[in-house]
């Protein structure tokens, strides 16, 4: 009986001990990040600069800007990214249309982009209308793009008059071509379009005005990562949730954090082309605290919202066809 006792109590400590160890291991899993170029990613860059990921026990093999939210979704099909915080159309396209297996585990923000405008050259929205009028949007399929499609919508616009008057280019081409006068109007994401306003330009609407409770960006895992590593994907969740609180707790410091890291990290992410005048754009604290009070920092997400936008982007034809939002979603991470 004694023999039994010692060799039950070998066997659980065994167990514990090996428990353990695939637990520190799950956790450990080293993380390939992507994250935009903007203040949508402020959980992230937060998480990073206060050091919530290591002390989460989370090892980033990469951590990688970009500076348009399709240009990261690009980055998802490869295979040392397994983690993205990426606007949420940018993320529907990548499992619709690229099939990269992903889900959503929590949000980040809602709203985050805005029309900026020429106040000599647009006065109303109906003046996007007008013949001449250069308007600045990031590609087709871009969250930008689809708010501009929505604010086409809401205002009775002449979608085809409209699109006639965009030009596509990357946030920073569009703000160095407001300081040259080539646009007059610009429907691009925050922190960009705060940017604008120091160029002299206004914010004549919000995404806030054309689509209430637009959702903004989300944070997207590979469903490998849930599958093998269920506690690290709740880890990351967790250390976006702290960074989230502390920066809607703490609005100035997190505006300097931001500022800090997106003007060290815009040496690696604008385009070559623009690198060398890009920057030149100073991104201070004030623009980002102007800007971040233009978005609602919270990780709920509403599957309706979630719906809503899947169904909008198939009305634009760009997703072939609906799909249940339950399907991408997994938010049992979330507290």
């Amino acid at each position: 009986m004694k023999k039994l006792f010692v060799l039950v109590a070998l066997f659980l400590l065994v167990s514990l001990g090996i428990s353990g160890c695939a637990q520190n291991q799950e956790v450990n899993a080293p993380l390939g990040v992507a994250v935009e170029f903007t203040d949508h990613a402020a959980c992230a860059y937060i998480a990073q600069d206060k050091g919530y990921f290591e002390e989460a026990g989370l090892k980033l093999s990469a951590y990688e800007s970009y500076v348009t939210g399709t240009a990261l979704a690009a980055a998802l099909a490869r295979g040392d990214i397994q983690v993205a915080y990426i606007c949420l159309a940018p993320a529907i396209s990548a499992y619709a249309n690229a099939g990269v297996p992903i889900k959503i585990v929590a949000g980040t923000h809602k709203y985050g982009y805005g029309l900026a405008v020429n106040p000599d050259k647009v006065k109303t929205v109906e003046d996007l209308e007008k013949p001449g009028i250069r308007i600045g949007c990031v590609q087709t399929g871009s969250a930008a793009d689809v708010a501009l499609n929505k604010m086409i919508d809401k205002y009775g616009l002449n979608r085809e008059t409209v699109l006639k008057n965009v030009q596509q280019m990357n946030p920073p081409k569009q703000i160095l071509a407001i300081k040259m006068g080539k646009l007059d109007a610009v429907f691009i994401p925050e922190h960009w379009a705060t940017m604008a306003e120091d160029c002299g330009f206004r914010m004549l609407l919000t995404a806030k005005d054309v689509w209430p409770e637009m959702q903004g960006s989300v944070l997207v895992v590979k469903e490998e990562l849930i599958n093998s590593h269920p506690e690290t994907v709740r880890k990351l969740v967790e250390a976006s949730q702290k960074a989230t609180g502390w920066a809607r707790q703490n609005p100035v410091e997190a505006a300097g954090i931001m500022a800090r890291q997106l003007q060290s990290a815009g040496d690696q992410v604008f385009p070559t082309d623009v690198a060398e005048t890009a920057k030149q754009l100073e991104i201070t604290s004030e623009i980002m605290l102007r800007s971040m009070e233009r978005l609602e920092y919270t990780t709920e997400i509403n599957p309706a919202i979630v719906q809503e936008t899947i169904d909008y982007m198939v009305s634009l034809g760009y997703i072939k066809s609906s799909f249940k939002a339950e399907d991408i979603l997994d938010l049992r991470f979330l507290k």
